[in-house]
């Protein structure tokens, strides 16, 4: 049977589509190619807000109308919050939470013997282990992910996470130094560690956020680059153990939703400006060239203009290297869709494009103090213009010209100019200091 995934929302998902579409093709599933039909069509969904479940269900319709007979079976995030009682959204045939994915397999295959709709949901609690998932590679990607931490316990006022994720479980060290070798040894060069609560790493075991990144670190010699983060568990003796290793990539992206700590509350976020500003500020102690990158929310539920200004300011003094922006949505089920202070439509689009001129002011910065800079790039594509694409530690997005065979190896690219939202520069022979001289590969 021919089958199909498509992933919704964070890292998180796109691991754990992975390690789906491994288990189906060890039981005999092969992958639709491009264009051709499938039998069953997998959505790995999100439900971080409203507007994440309707592009979901608008998703559903279309696969209806292009695919009438292919199978859909809706999981992720969105499908776990649906409620004991509540009808299984139109389209759907199969409904399988976030709990129990090891049992996919034996659940597609049994639709495919009754050919019955299946909801197969099961509620989470605070006794729930660590489902370990294996992944050993990723199809058309030159980095890899892991997900080393599932659930949260934060209970911010406008997320339903937590009830869709459960509490925080966090896997072994033992397990992160397995997959980073087996990714390591099928060619990647990269590997992100992900979580829900990434930060969080450790807390439920007895162990720190910091053995969990070291484990990775140690495992082998690939680039370690972190997913999103919380604004914990980030103290100085964290810091300083990620900079002891060399194959740490300094990109933190370090989530901060309002630069104003009256809007901080009501969100129930855990932390203040001033301390969010402080972790900053020992990162850049800490690591030479670190990118700090984050989410802002616009119009939460009681934002006043002045707070709403407050957050612009804190947002252009940070100067943070990318910032993704976007208007709060209502998620029904959550404290936040209870208050009664909502802002209008209108107000939350001008805010959003107020702060996203902050935002691209701060970015056309930070990519302007890279160039000169000499930089290790993992190249990656091959853009429409001929030139290739890759990153650098601090994820600093470089175009250059480059050989085929040159893609997913790491080379050294003395950074030139801002173009755009990237830098472009020339791949040198050697790995000189910033400031020495240094022979220039011929264009290709």
């Amino acid at each position: 049977m021919k089958i199909r995934i498509y992933t919704l929302g964070c890292k998180v998902n796109q691991f754990e589509s992975q390690a789906m579409l491994g288990q189906l093709l060890q039981r005999g599933f092969t992958q639709a190619a491009d264009g051709e039909a499938a039998d069953l069509t997998i959505i790995n969904s999100c439900a971080v807000t409203a507007a994440s479940e309707s592009k979901a269900m608008k998703l559903i319709r279309r696969i209806r109308r292009e695919q009438p007979d292919t199978a859909v079976l809706l999981t992720g995030c969105m499908a776990q919050t649906i409620a004991d009682g509540q009808e299984m959204p139109q389209g759907v045939d199969i409904l399988l939470g976030n709990k129990r994915r090891s049992d996919l397999a034996g659940v597609v295959e049994d639709y495919f013997s009754q050919r019955r709709r299946i909801t197969f949901i099961e509620p989470y609690t605070k006794r729930d282990d660590y489902e370990n998932l294996e992944v050993s590679s990723f199809s058309g990607r030159t980095r890899a992910f892991l997900k080393i931490e599932d659930g949260c316990n934060r209970f911010c006022s406008y997320c339903i996470i937590p009830y869709a994720r459960g509490r925080v479980r966090s896997c072994t060290t033992e397990y992160i130094d397995r997959e980073i070798k087996l990714f390591a040894g099928n060619g990647y060069k990269e590997v992100v560690v992900v979580g829900i609560n990434l930060s969080c790493y450790g807390s439920d075991i007895g162990i720190s956020f910091a053995d969990g990144i070291s484990a990775a670190c140690r495992a082998a010699d690939v680039r370690i680059r972190l997913g999103s983060l919380e604004p914990e568990s980030m103290d100085m003796h964290t810091l300083e153990a990620f900079a002891s290793f060399p194959n740490f990539c300094p990109q933190f992206h370090i989530s901060l939703q309002s630069g104003c700590d009256e809007t901080l509350r009501r969100m129930n976020r855990h932390y203040t400006s001033r301390q969010y500003r402080q972790i900053v500020s020992d990162i850049r102690s800490v690591f030479d060239n670190a990118s700090i990158t984050t989410d802002v929310m616009v119009g939460f539920a009681g934002e006043t203009d002045e707070e709403f200004a407050r957050s612009v300011e804190f947002v252009d003094s940070i100067g943070f290297a990318k910032v993704h922006v976007f208007p709060y949505s209502r998620r029904p089920g959550t404290a936040a869709d209870r208050m009664t202070d909502h802002i209008a439509e209108d107000v939350k689009k001008r805010r959003a494009a107020l702060m996203s001129q902050t935002a691209e002011r701060s970015r056309q910065k930070f990519l302007q103090s890279q160039i000169g800079r000499v930089e290790p790039v993992l190249l990656e594509t091959r853009g429409e213009n001929g030139m290739y694409e890759g990153y650098t530690p601090n994820y600093t997005p470089v175009m250059t010209s480059a050989a085929e065979e040159q893609i997913n190896t790491i080379v050294n690219v003395r950074l030139t100019k801002v173009c755009g939202d990237h830098c472009e520069g020339e791949i040198i022979r050697t790995t000189p200091h910033k400031d020495s001289a240094a022979d220039v590969v011929p264009s290709r």
